[in-house]
């Protein structure tokens, strides 16, 4: 493993702390490869292939790997996304670059922030680092033979599952230049989003003089020239007789110009790797880590901290400059995947431990809809898609804009950006998983939500989109209040309970009687058991959860919710028995706020303490550490809201609250301020029930918080904790903003 170097006495290294492999097993599907900076636009590493399994991230922990390459998603399901720009060392003259070129791994792959080894069964040692924009490749070859690199611009991660989202190759370039270096570039199709072709642009450059070097393109029976284009995979093969090999490659969305100024500005000639790997964990520390620092000096609790934090700030990734579809000086951002994972928890963690990037971040969704006509709900290779459900865009436009975010954001824009969403119908784009609407952006089934209220079964998944759509309505309610459109704030809050209007009062399981479910044109409800839900996939009712999560996803209308269920002892219930029932999934986005309403109940509040213990014992250090996909950060913020012991409602100000893990969590929050979170007289595991809290020196007795309490200029926490619960909470219930009798409590 590379030796680090030495760490200036006055820093500290957080980044010794991250398990890069942690999440990458069992379904976690992060990538462990080298991400130079946060939201890196290179993400480069092994890809992997093991059978017919897909390799989302193109790291599989066995297999062999067939190439490193420069770009990757972190942490999605559906279909991999890029492994493109790729290269493979093969130890001897490579006569057919298009034959199987792959290797074992002689010991399983390393990684630290910065740096990833791989070490093949060939005797072939490959040590990568990176930059935003550029990468590079360390080759030790073992002694006595060639040492060839092929450069294969068809190289592209697969998918297996047969859905119809594997990515395609769909033409290059490839040309090599007098002073030995090379520039092409891939064009490439699908993948998950269903986009169209998209290309990308490299230049490469080893720092070794190659003894030969020459293109190659499938099929041709002639000697390729020094260029070669066309639909059929080609590339290049270069031959060495050294046996240290230092590669290094610039990529860009622009031009194959732009990725040579990239490579030559951010890796010049003489770059050591070494440099290159302190620098990125310089960056990661003074930009993540260090922006959350914990009293424990326990190996497992810093590890299970860092390495979150470092899997949440992977995606989305910023391409600000690199942006082809149109010239702005907007910021731009995209591997967006998805805000129907991240709006919930992600997105408010984002906000407050990287505020700047963030509200880049929220000025790139505007620009897109500026260009694009749409804000996405998810963007991979410069195109927006797929919604899985509603146009959440609107719900992070309206968790920041309630949050005080403004800065450059032309809020009007950005409203008009959210009107889109909720009256115009986006165009079909025929997705074979669902054909009766738009996947690609905005709300495809609005066409029933405006004639009727709710959603038909002309539509799928009708019964989770229009769920979605009532959360996505009340983030235009806040939006529309902050900025006096009086008429549109009391339009939107009104569509904002149309949840209501799927709710069958006579569908009864388990005890529990009231439900979301399917409704006709007629007004009638269709038979439901809540326990099932067909696939609980595209073209079901509900997506990826059934009717007992969805009748639980109103927090905007809390009380209201609470009235429905039966009553305050009715609604308890109603939330054990998510656990009871074993239908809380932890790696299911639809689910992560329910198991926290129990402050919605007085009394109760020791009880979203409990679930939160509960669900933190689904995470742990190893490869097989998050519960499920990393979606992109989903997961990682979850538990980091854990340890904080707070809960964001997104589109609101209130953050609910749990119970710390550490006796001292300090936050560093933008200007110099910070959030101090103490806990004295009990423990993490036995001893996290609240006895009594001050918030700012003020003793609290709410079991909530806002934004403006603690995060907008800082603040403190100080929790009293014990072994037995404690009804400390006996103050004013959270805010439920859309239900009638709860609005003295306010609109966030």
């Amino acid at each position: 493993m590379l030796a680090l170097p030495n760490m200036v006495a006055s820093e500290t290294d957080y980044s010794q702390y991250v398990n890069l492999f942690q999440g990458t097993t069992g379904g976690g599907n992060r990538f462990p490869g080298v991400v130079a900076a946060p939201f890196a636009m290179v993400k480069l590493g092994a890809d992997v292939q093991s059978g017919k399994t897909d390799a989302y991230s193109g790291y599989l922990p066995s297999g062999s790997i067939w190439g490193f390459s420069m770009m990757h998603e972190s942490g999605t399901g559906g279909a991999p996304k890029y492994g493109v720009v790729s290269q493979m060392p093969v130890v001897g003259n490579v006569s057919d670059p298009q034959s199987d070129l792959s290797q074992d791994r002689a010991s399983p792959d390393e990684a630290e922030v910065g740096y990833y080894k791989s070490s093949l069964v060939s005797g072939v040692v490959v040590e990568l680092a990176a930059t935003e924009h550029a990468g590079l490749y360390q080759y030790t070859f073992p002694k006595g033979d060639a040492a060839s690199v092929v450069v294969d611009v068809s190289h592209v991660l697969p998918s297996f599952r047969g859905l119809g989202w594997e990515q395609h190759y769909s033409k290059g370039s490839f040309s090599l230049f007098p002073d030995g270096h090379y520039e092409g570039s891939g064009t490439y199709n699908n993948g998950w989003n269903l986009s169209p072709d998209w290309t990308i642009y490299f230049c490469g450059r080893f720092n070794q003089k190659s003894s030969s070097a020459r293109t190659f393109i499938s099929g041709s029976n002639v000697t390729p020239k020094s260029q070669v284009s066309g639909t059929a995979p080609l590339g290049g093969v270069f031959t060495f007789s050294e046996t240290n090999i230092t590669s290094r490659v610039g990529i860009s969305y622009i031009s194959t110009s732009q990725a040579c100024q990239s490579l030559e500005r951010e890796i010049p000639e003489r770059t050591t790797l070494r440099t290159l790997v302190d620098n990125s964990k310089r960056i990661w520390n003074n930009q993540v880590f260090s922006k959350v620092q914990i009293s424990s000096t326990d190996t497992t609790d810093l590890t299970l901290l860092y390495s979150n934090l470092y899997g949440m700030s992977l995606l989305p990734s910023n391409l600000t400059g690199e942006n082809p579809g149109w010239t702005s000086a907007e910021p731009y951002y995209s591997d967006i995947f998805t805000l129907w994972d991240t709006h919930r928890c992600h997105t408010p963690l984002f906000h407050i431990l990287q505020p700047a990037a963030y509200e880049e971040f929220i000025r790139s969704l505007i620009d897109i809809w500026k260009h694009d006509g749409f804000m996405p709900d998810a963007r991979s290779s410069n195109f927006n898609g797929r919604v899985q459900g509603g146009s959440n865009a609107d719900n992070v436009l309206a968790d920041a804009y309630v949050k005080g975010l403004r800065g450059n954001i032309n809020w009007e824009q950005g409203y008009r950006a959210m009107v889109t969403d909720a009256e115009n119908v986006p165009p079909n784009n025929h997705d074979p998983k669902a054909p009766d609407s738009s996947t690609k952006e905005g709300r495809g089934a609005l066409p029933d939500w405006l004639k009727y209220g709710y959603i038909t079964p002309t539509f799928t998944r009708a019964v989770s989109r229009a769920v979605e759509y009532s959360a996505n309505d009340f983030a235009l309610h806040q939006v529309a209040k902050g900025l006096a459109k009086t008429a549109d704030a009391e339009k939107y809050l009104k569509r904002s309970r149309n949840w209501r209007n799927h709710w069958d009062p006579n569908c009864t399981s388990n005890g529990h009687r009231g439900f979301v479910v399917p409704r006709r044109a007629n007004g009638s409800f269709i038979v439901q058991d809540p326990m099932k839900c067909d696939g609980c996939y595209w073209g079901d009712a509900y997506y990826e959860d059934n009717a007992w999560v969805y009748s639980m996803n109103a927090p905007h209308d809390a009380a209201e919710l609470v009235k429905l269920v039966g009553g305050k002892d009715k609604f308890v219930d109603r939330i054990d028995k998510l656990f009871d029932l074993k239908v809380f999934n932890a790696a299911n986005e639809p689910g992560f706020t329910a198991p926290f309403l129990y402050n919605f109940v007085p009394g109760q509040q020791h009880r979203s303490v409990e679930r939160s213990r509960q669900i933190s014992k689904s995470y742990n250090t190893g490869t097989g550490g998050l519960p499920g996909n990393s979606d992109a950060g989903a997961m990682e913020s979850n538990i980091l809201w854990q340890m904080i012991g707070l809960w964001p409602l997104a589109g609101q100000t209130t953050f609910l609250i749990l119970s710390p893990w550490f006796a001292s969590m300090i936050i560093n929050l933008s200007n110099g301020k910070t959030l101090k979170i103490t806990s004295t007289g009990g423990n993490r595991d036995t001893a996290f029930y609240i006895q009594s809290l001050k918030v700012n020196g003020q003793q609290w007795d709410k079991a909530w918080v806002t934004y403006q309490d603690i995060f907008e200029k800082g603040g403190t926490m100080e929790f009293v904790l014990g072994s037995q619960p404690k009804d400390w909470a006996t103050g004013e219930l959270p805010p439920s903003p859309a239900t009638e009798v709860s609005r003295k409590s306010g609109d966030q």
